[in-house]
C-alpha cells in the first residue's frame, strides 16, 4: 500500500495536478537543504515522499493565487 493515499492528499489540495506541482517543487527544494525537512520522523527515505508526508501533515500548504479581472 503507497503512503500517503492519495485520496487523503486530494482533500488537503483542490485537485491532482497541484498535488504533483506542489509536491514536485517541495521535493526539489527538499533535494538542496535536507536539513528543512518539516516532519519529524518521515517514513519515506525520498524526498517526493517526504514532501507527500508535509502536505498531509498540514506542514506544507497552498494557497490559490487570486485571479484579477480586466
Amino acid at each position: 500500500m503507497i503512503y500517503p493515499s492519495i485520496d487523503k492528499l486530494v482533500n488537503k489540495v483542490e485537485s491532482k495536478y497541484t498535488l504533483v506541482s506542489l509536491a514536485s517543487k517541495r521535493a526539489r527544494q527538499l533535494r538542496e537543504n535536507e536539513r528543512d525537512i518539516r516532519v519529524d520522523k518521515p517514513i519515506s527515505k525520498k524526498y517526493v515522499g517526504i514532501a507527500l508526508e508535509e502536505i498531509l501533515d498540514a506542514k506544507l500548504l497552498f494557497e490559490k493565487p487570486k485571479v484579477v479581472d480586466r
